[in-house]
């Protein structure tokens, strides 16, 4: 069969490659076509677009790049067209893909969206298209099958959540190659995950990379993000003196000690890694004050969301400054408070439902199609 992808995000570019893989297990003659990144193109089939060229940051940023969203949404469609997939599989992203999945439910084409937008956060009246235009929904955390199906009445299918897939995968590495490969000593290593949009590094890293000087005994590498270039860190290699660690996030966190996350998916795949962490967030002055009055949630970070407690420190904003970014980082390399970080992360991965996410999306898919075909 032939499939569609759209992912947008590097996230999405991640759980869609392993949809993907799963997809040509289940289906021996998958064909795809689809928008995402790296990780999906080494699944094989055609990239369209990269999400590099896609990823928008916060409620301003949007509206100055609307026109080239709306291109993209018009190119989007005489591809699909012209492609004539045997379904649409959308990955998160919902701003680009709701409007997509509006025009693909109007021209007969089968709408199956994988992980779930977070209307449960904002925009929950998003609900009236999704149960318009979206055929099957495929949720990843336990607390959105009964938002769906007890709050709004929409049958959703809740697959567990793809990272423990991704982190079960992940091959260990020797830490002694690693160190040498990256030129890291043998001090503790504290992890800092900015982010992957360059107008996110550059605020995250600049707070980040100030407390450096506070931790001699420690040593910080950043994360490099696969949609940007090693020569966009330069800058701050240079001015911090710390190391850089380029499309090795998850070799990175098997070793780390602690970690300075900035909020989004990254803070999931730190706790399963078993890190204690640090979230962070600042975005610009509009689109965070925007934010404030329309999104209604105790937490911004998954962790917490799906623990319903605070796990891990989300220091927000304001808040997110050099004096509290020490004050925390000390706390969670106190070895008592750490102790306490480690029983919440152990129970945090029993809610997320264990292993096979990826293979029971793509045989529900498959199978979904298969009947409709037969």
């Amino acid at each position: 069969m032939k499939y569609y992808i759209i992912a947008g995000e590097a996230s999405g570019d991640l759980h869609a490659s392993n949809l993907m893989k799963a997809l040509k297990q289940t289906d021996e003659n998958a064909k795809f076509r689809f928008w995402g990144g790296d990780l999906m193109q080494q699944q094989g089939g055609e990239l369209v677009k990269h999400y590099r060229d896609l990823a928008f940051m916060g409620f301003a940023e949007v509206l100055l790049n609307l026109r080239t969203i709306l291109n993209n949404i018009s190119f989007c469609k005489k591809d699909i067209t012209a492609f004539q997939p045997d379904v649409l599989i959308f990955v998160d992203y919902p701003g680009f893909n709701l409007r997509l999945a509006k025009w693909a439910k109007k021209e007969g084409i089968p709408t199956h969206f994988y992980v779930s937008p977070q209307i449960w956060a904002w925009k929950e009246n998003r609900i009236k298209d999704i149960k318009r235009d979206i055929d099957k929904m495929y949720v990843i955390l336990p607390f959105e099958k009964e938002f769906y199906e007890e709050k709004h009445q929409f049958p959703v299918h809740f697959v567990g959540h793809p990272l423990i897939d991704a982190i079960s995968q992940k091959k260990q590495i020797p830490t002694e190659a690693f160190k040498e490969e990256f030129n890291l000593d043998n001090r503790p290593i504290i992890a800092l995950l900015p982010g992957s949009r360059k107008q996110e590094i550059s605020k995250m890293l600049e707070v980040m990379l100030s407390i450096v000087q506070n931790y001699k005994n420690y040593q910080f590498v950043i994360a490099g993000a696969p949609s940007q270039d090693r020569e966009f860190y330069r800058q701050f290699i240079k001015k911090s003196n710390v190391n850089l660690v380029m499309n090795r996030t998850y070799d990175l966190l098997s070793l780390a000690t602690a970690a300075l996350v900035t909020s989004g998916t990254a803070t999931l795949e730190t706790a399963l890694f078993k890190v204690p962490e640090v979230v962070c967030y600042k975005g610009s002055f509009i689109s965070y004050h925007i934010a404030k009055r329309i999104i209604n949630l105790n937490y911004i970070s998954l962790v917490n969301l799906i623990m319903d407690k605070e796990v891990v420190k989300e220091l927000i904003q304001n808040d997110f400054n050099k004096k509290n970014l020490i004050l925390e980082l000390d706390k969670i390399l106190d070895e008592k408070h750490r102790e306490n970080i480690f029983k919440d992360y152990y129970l945090l991965e029993q809610k997320l439902g264990g292993t096979g996410a990826s293979q029971k999306t793509a045989e529900l898919i498959y199978n979904s199609i298969h009947e409709q075909k037969n």
